[in-house]
């Protein structure tokens, strides 16, 4: 069984989650912006619900939304989410992307999303890990025009994606009227190559900001910039 993972102002459950709590998860809880104070938000494919959990803490959003397909994921989701102390902010919904986006009218000031990579050709005998894991779950080709539905005209939509997906997504979402304002790609370490891509989008066309972060300069030896960014939630940071 998992053990639960405790950060500084709430504890995550993940042990009826095929994907367990990653840095990916972490890193895009810590960056979206919330630098227009959105009144909503919306998480696609939740998880544990880690990222609405951030989000709650760093944000005043009175309405933070989020979407999960798998049962399991979406219970444990829901638990947690009633066992923090912004409870009365947070509600999941049991329901797939393109079910939400035809049913839901609302829209969102800032929509999240840290969807299934893997678009390898194998699967394993472990479905849940499968639609966790495998990209054919939540393909570009669906979220990104579901996003464009979802978000607000004045909204933000931040996603982490393989770095080697970059362009492909950048080209995605300017087809749908979304243009990249910001990017910011991660390494391990200072040897390693670049590994993920943090995007935001907008309706709005503005100057693109390229940053860079790399994550530990050795084995459990951090960067000031990585500390910087998630040493409100780690508790060792």
């Amino acid at each position: 069984m998992s053990k639960p993972f405790t950060f500084k102002q709430f504890e995550v459950q993940q042990d009826k989650c095929a994907m367990k709590i990653g840095t990916d998860a972490v890193l895009l809880g810590a960056w979206a912006s919330i630098r227009l104070n959105p009144f909503s938000i919306l998480d696609i494919g939740a998880g544990t619900g880690i990222i609405s959990l951030m989000l709650a803490q760093r944000s005043s959003a009175e309405v933070i939304e989020a979407i999960e397909i798998d049962d399991n994921a979406y219970e444990q989701c829901v638990d947690n989410f009633e066992n923090s102390e912004w409870s009365d902010r947070l509600f999941c919904y049991h329901a797939s992307l393109q079910e939400f986006a035809e049913e839901i009218d609302d829209t969102y000031d800032l929509v999240v999303c840290n969807p299934p990579f893997y678009s390898e050709d194998y699967k394993t005998s472990d479905a849940s890990r499968d639609l966790a894991r495998f990209q054919d779950a939540m393909p570009f080709e669906h979220l990104i025009p579901c996003v464009s539905k979802l978000l607000s005209d004045i909204g933000k939509f931040s996603v982490i994606i393989p770095f080697k997906e970059e362009n492909r997504f950048i080209d995605l979402a300017l087809k749908t009227g979304l243009y990249i304002n910001d990017i910011l790609r991660v390494r391990g370490n200072s040897t390693s190559e670049i590994k993920r891509s943090l995007l935001e989008f907008s309706f709005v066309e503005n100057n693109v900001e390229t940053k860079e972060l790399t994550i530990e300069t050795e084995r459990h030896k951090y960067t000031q910039d990585y500390i910087g960014l998630t040493k409100d939630f780690y508790q060792k940071m």
